[in-house]
């Protein structure tokens, strides 16, 4: 009886290792082709959102071309129409008007309404004339083309220093101005 006693315990502690064994290859196997198993929730690496060389195009009812493109973008995960974007350079064409070149470090680019926020570096090339700043608002939609902080208008006669430059793109109408009222406007002559 002790003999069988004795020989059932080795059985069940000898089984009992085997499937020790036998658990702890599987579950190292299967973190090895599902390594996210074994990380916590706050350290899993989730896929990136992230586009090389993005390229927009698109032209409103009225016959305006709007380009932009970029060295890479991010879809927003919370708004998946609104880009965000790399070395920015975008091209406006507008009907019975001249074209409008603009470049930028960033851009915030909506792909509804083809809104466009550009920031650090922001350049705008018309005709002769050169506008730079770090912040340039651009709407088709509102027609208008707002650009602010440290902004310097450059043409081939002149060089002018405001706050903000805002433009309607479909009257040309200007407004330049500074945000504190006793602070005027710079303006030299080459």
């Amino acid at each position: 009886m002790k003999k069988k006693i004795i020989s059932t315990f080795l059985i069940l502690f000898f089984f009992t290792i085997l499937i020790l064994i036998f658990s702890k290859t599987f579950e190292k196997k299967e973190n090895q082709q599902f390594p996210e198993n074994k990380t916590k929730d706050k350290d899993k690496v989730y896929s990136s959102n992230i586009i090389k060389d993005v390229n927009y195009s698109s032209k409103d009812a009225k016959g305006n071309e709007y380009i932009i493109n970029a060295s890479q973008g991010e879809i927003d995960y919370s708004d998946t129409n609104t880009i965000y974007l790399t070395n920015v350079n975008a091209l406006v064409k507008l009907v019975n008007s001249n074209n409008i070149k603009i470049t930028s470090d960033f851009g915030k680019y909506n792909t509804n309404n083809f809104d466009t926020i550009f920031s650090k570096n922001v350049i705008i090339y018309y005709i002769d004339n050169k506008i730079t700043g770090e912040y340039l608002d651009f709407s088709i939609e509102r027609n208008t083309m707002i650009i602010s902080n440290n902004v310097t208008y450059t043409d081939p006669e002149n060089i002018l220093k405001a706050d903000v430059i805002e433009m309607d793109i479909k009257t040309k109408d200007t407004k330049i101005f500074m945000y504190e009222s006793d602070k005027k406007v710079n303006i030299k002559n080459k």
